[in-house]
């Protein structure tokens, strides 16, 4: 991959699926269902980050891609969208009602903040600017820096990675980054920075992190060379038939835990913004709907609800109406 040549997935990827073109998406977008969003205050627990401790790896969901993973006092976050939009106006892509009780200010210390891309559900300008500068490090894909100008973060801070790339984080955390089907952008222009997943390691447990990616061929070769996984965070959302190439249906999703080796899957990217034209409880129930078919282990916490690997896996369906 050249730096001054836009970046591209492993295998050829259209923004829309054939006969389709960004007027389709805005007609569809006009024709949006009733229950795009959530009729009722969704349920959450608050848990108290800044004293919070587990021994082994634990998993705290904030809606859509955001989390805190914990282990032993260390803490590595994961785009955090923390300023309850998703969009670069305050007023647009607003968190549904319930799900925006986790703020900055709610953070604790941060020893590592990952991105997997710079999309504005994933890279929140608000939330860098307090939390950029107190990391120890920062890892992001190759070319996202330039997205990070102006936020005062030392730039001895920041790791970007390509696909392959690893990084020893410090003794018994290391973090890889592995290949997604997707693309970046914040505007017009598209590709200038990479789009990731990661494979962490946090002493004798892996963790898949999925970043936006649609179905393609990586999913196995990355459970091939990598796995298995203690557990997968996966992208289960705001996909359309429109573009069936850049998100992955809620059934693909299985199938990627299955490929990736994964012990357990934790659908994410859902329940907080409405981004494409489903339901909004859709995803989780297509997905809990195909895993249990195919008796695949889950695990669907309440945003805020620790998922603490090895010992507590909720699988409570808060969500049904």
């Amino acid at each position: 991959m050249n730096k001054k040549k836009p970046f591209e997935n492993l295998s050829k990827t259209k923004q829309f699926a054939d006969g389709f073109n960004v007027f389709d998406a805005i007609k569809a977008s006009m024709r949006r269902s009733k229950d795009i969003k959530p009729n009722e205050t969704l349920p959450s627990v608050k848990t108290d980050l800044k004293n919070y401790y587990t021994q082994e790896p634990s998993i705290i969901w904030f809606g859509h891609s955001s989390y805190l993973i914990h282990n032993d006092g260390k803490n590595i976050l994961v785009d955090p969208v923390l300023s309850g939009h998703a969009s670069p106006m305050s007023f647009l892509i607003k968190a549904f009602e319930g799900t925006d009780i986790y703020k900055i200010g709610d953070m604790p210390n941060i020893d590592y903040l990952v991105l997997t891309h710079n999309h504005y559900d994933h890279l929140d300008y608000k939330a860098l600017k307090v939390l950029g500068p107190c990391v120890r490090k920062m890892v992001i894909p190759s070319g996202v820096s330039k997205d990070l100008k102006g936020l005062s973060i030392n730039p001895k801070l920041i790791t970007e990675l390509q696909w392959g790339d690893s990084v020893d984080l410090e003794n018994g955390i290391s973090i890889t980054s592995t290949p997604a089907r997707h693309f970046s952008g914040r505007g017009l222009v598209r590709n200038h920075s990479l789009w990731s997943s990661y494979v962490l390691t946090i002493n004798k447990y892996k963790i898949f992190i999925g970043g936006d990616s649609g179905y393609d061929i990586h999913f196995k070769e990355i459970g091939n060379t990598k796995g298995p996984f203690d557990i997968a965070l996966l992208e289960c959302g705001q996909y359309d038939k429109l573009w069936p190439e850049i998100h992955s249906m809620p059934e693909e999703v299985v199938l990627e835990g299955l490929e990736l080796k994964a012990k357990v899957i934790l659908p994410i990217h859902w329940g907080k913004f409405a981004l494409a034209n489903h339901d909004w409880d859709e995803p989780i129930n297509r997905f809990v709907k195909e895993a249990e078919r195919q008796n695949v282990d889950y695990t669907t916490p309440m945003i805020g609800e620790p998922v603490v690997l090895g010992e507590s896996y909720p699988k409570q369906r808060w969500w049904v109406r």
